[in-house]
């Protein structure tokens, strides 16, 4: 496969955010993306410092690109993992990266171009102001959006609404989100699950379990056409699969937390604390 290369930067072209910041980190994990890559990190770095993107065994050429663009930028940080593992094992092994670093959070975002770059000040900043709570993206969907993916998500969501007893969860999938890293390794380390597509459900389901209070925002998500540029690596029989056994796992769980959630939420403890 030919080798996808960053455009070359034009005069006056991309503001970097230079201040960094010592708590919270922009993690990206990318596979094959093509060249949709390099436009979400440019614009990841025009509102965020610092941004770290782990490569998950790409073979189309971009993590040497990205390790280019890395060098001139001290505010970006390129993980090439050797092997495509997951995207949830390539964002345990960034967080572990960044726990070790010293950062306290991170907000993960996808590399295909369908997460809002502008509203990652927000975002960080909800997550500054409340720190105990995990900062939700609730997707508002546009024309673009496959009608079976948006009603599919219903589904998942319904799920994830019965297994937190109401914690107040508004998307399962979305994957824009800002996460306390310590609680979500402490999680992943305890179980081998949340290692692929059944990441981002799975974890939201376990943090409100561990008394991470959500607090949601809406952010608009885009679905890109083949000419627009957009790579899509869900496919429907594997995935739903996957997250049907993951459903099925939880729930059996939830049934042995039930008494300690229903103790939490009439008294208004973590996670359904105002």
């Amino acid at each position: 496969m030919n080798a996808v290369r960053p455009p070359a930067a034009r005069e006056g072209e991309g503001v970097l955010m230079r201040t960094a910041s010592t708590t919270h980190v922009l993690l990206i994990p990318s596979y094959n993306t093509g060249p949709k890559v390099y436009e979400t990190v440019a614009a990841a770095r025009a509102q965020w410092n610092p941004v770290w993107v782990v490569t998950d065994g790409s073979s189309d050429g971009t993590p040497a690109g990205l390790q280019a663009m890395a060098a001139k930028d001290p505010g970006l940080v390129v993980i090439a993992l050797p092997a495509n593992v997951g995207k949830g094992a390539a964002l345990l092994h960034g967080l572990q990266r960044a726990q070790a670093a010293g950062f306290t959070h991170a907000l993960t975002m996808d590399s295909d171009g369908q997460h809002p770059a502008a509203l990652i000040p927000a975002f960080m900043q909800a997550s500054i102001a409340r720190p105990e709570t995990m900062v939700l993206g609730r997707p508002v969907f546009d024309a673009s959006a496959p009608l079976l993916r948006v009603r599919g998500r219903r589904v998942s969501n319904w799920w994830t609404n019965l297994e937190t007893l109401g914690a107040g969860i508004d998307d399962s999938l979305y994957g824009f989100r800002v996460y306390p890293i310590a609680d979500l390794v402490a999680v992943m380390r305890r179980q081998p699950w949340m290692r692929r597509f059944d990441f981002d459900t799975e974890a939201v389901v376990r943090l409100a379990w561990r008394g991470v209070k959500p607090v949601n925002l809406a952010a608009p998500v885009k679905y890109l056409t083949a000419a627009e540029g957009g790579v899509s690596h869900f496919r429907y029989g594997r995935d739903n699969a996957l997250l049907s056994w993951m459903h099925f796992r939880l729930m059996l769980e939830f049934v042995l937390r039930l008494p300690l959630l229903a103790w939490r939420r009439a008294t208004r403890r973590a996670p359904f604390q105002p």
